[in-house]
């Protein structure tokens, strides 16, 4: 190049030979001239429950982009680490991920405790987590962790969005379950509604018990005169909820379950109740085979992995990454991503109903929608087929 531009110089034509030299460098894409571009997760996956689906799903996105020549060439090295629901395993998992495994990013993991252990390790080692299944108030609450689901709190806001304001019920009641440190974050989620609405809640039972008898509390809501009545119960916790509702000929009282609620197990042994059963999706309801969840449909049958909402999160996140790596203008670092992360505009994606974005901010929620669902005769119907959006808290 320097002879070319010295024979233009001697030619008389320098100011050709100044712009060669002023023009920039072609823009080059990402570049893994050290390897594979290296990503992992810290998931549950044996212990008190399995959230496999979300990293399963995950890695089948990146398997499926390495047979088709990865990102710009550059293929994608994925590693799963379970952390067994024990602190101890998580925290020796992400430093393993981190120090060994020399990962850029963190994507689709979905762990009871992750986010609660390994939070500060992610800022300390500049690494940051696009999580596909954010479970507790701490993956909600850091600067390191953006999940791609909206979230048992946010989602919980938006429940109560839809029963003020779509179903017009006045009289809201909300019983959660406080597990760990979650009090705060579900009582922020009430404050939330009430900022967005104006409005104040009827009740709020922060005593709901992980088991045992919940006559009690449907007593209370219905002497209380709950019009709807929100709680955080998980799959069994919900069945006998409304079970013991109709056990007890409670009438008139609108139940909103959050995602965990939109459940096959839950359709099946509610099949025969008439109680009103309203449930917020995380994602495009998963049970339909709508475009907007086209490609993930096409993902997980190439797979041969099971079509379930936590598998929703792992494509999700995968499908992030791989549009922010593809941003990037040279060698695919650990810098660089965060750097990609961190500066990225916000991205829609036809499964989600709002835009994901990472940015800078002491903490992460950018999923803000969610779809309602209802039980009729066992059978999970979409209730709006546009999304609720919930609006910002000013």
């Amino acid at each position: 190049m320097n002879t070319f531009k010295n024979f233009l110089a001697a030619a008389g034509l320098a100011g050709v030979a100044l712009a060669l030299s002023a023009a920039p460098a072609a823009a080059q894409g990402p570049t893994c001239e050290d390897g594979p571009i290296s990503l992992g997760s810290v998931s549950t996956v044996t212990g008190v429950v399995d959230f496999s689906d979300a990293p399963k799903a995950a890695a089948a996105v990146f398997e499926q982009l390495n047979a088709r020549g990865g990102i710009n060439g550059c293929e994608v090295e994925y590693e799963l680490a379970d952390d067994r629901g024990d602190p101890q395993v998580a925290s020796q998992a992400a430093r393993d991920l981190i120090d060994n495994k020399g990962v850029v990013a963190l994507v689709g993991g979905a762990s009871l405790l992750d986010c609660a252990v390994n939070a500060g390790t992610y800022a300390r080692s500049g690494v940051l987590n696009v999580s596909g299944l954010g479970v507790d108030a701490a993956c909600f609450n850091a600067p390191s962790i953006a999940p791609v689901n909206v979230g048992p709190f946010m989602l919980s806001t938006a429940m109560l969005y839809y029963a003020s304001e779509v179903l017009e019920n006045e009289k809201l009641c909300a019983f959660f379950m406080i597990i760990g440190g979650t009090q705060e974050a579900y009582t922020q989620a009430v404050e939330n509604w009430e900022t967005i609405t104006g409005k104040e809640l009827h009740l709020m039972d922060l005593t709901l018990p992980a088991q045992g008898d919940l006559t009690p509390y449907l007593i209370r809501a219905r002497d209380a005169g709950c019009e709807a009545l929100l709680t955080n119960q998980v799959e069994p916790g919900i069945v006998q909820w409304v079970n013991t509702a109709d056990a007890q000929g409670i009438t008139g009282i609108n139940w909103l379950f959050l995602a965990p609620g939109y459940a096959d197990a839950v359709s099946s042994a509610l099949a025969d109740t008439d109680q009103p059963i309203y449930v917020g999706t995380e994602w495009e309801p998963y049970t339909e085979s709508s475009e907007a969840n086209s490609d993930w449909i096409d993902v997980m049958n190439e797979a041969q992995l099971p079509r379930t909402a936590f598998s929703q999160g792992g494509y999700l996140a995968a499908q992030v990454i791989i549009d922010v790596v593809s941003s990037i203008d040279g060698p695919v670092t650990r810098e660089a991503v965060t750097t990609a992360l961190q500066s990225m505009d916000p991205i829609a994606y036809p499964i989600a109903g709002s835009p994901y974005v990472f940015g800078v901010a002491d903490a992460h929620n950018p999923m803000r929608a969610t779809k309602v669902m209802t039980l009729d005769s066992g059978s999970w119907e979409v209730l709006l087929t546009e999304w609720l959006v919930l609006p910002e808290v000013n």
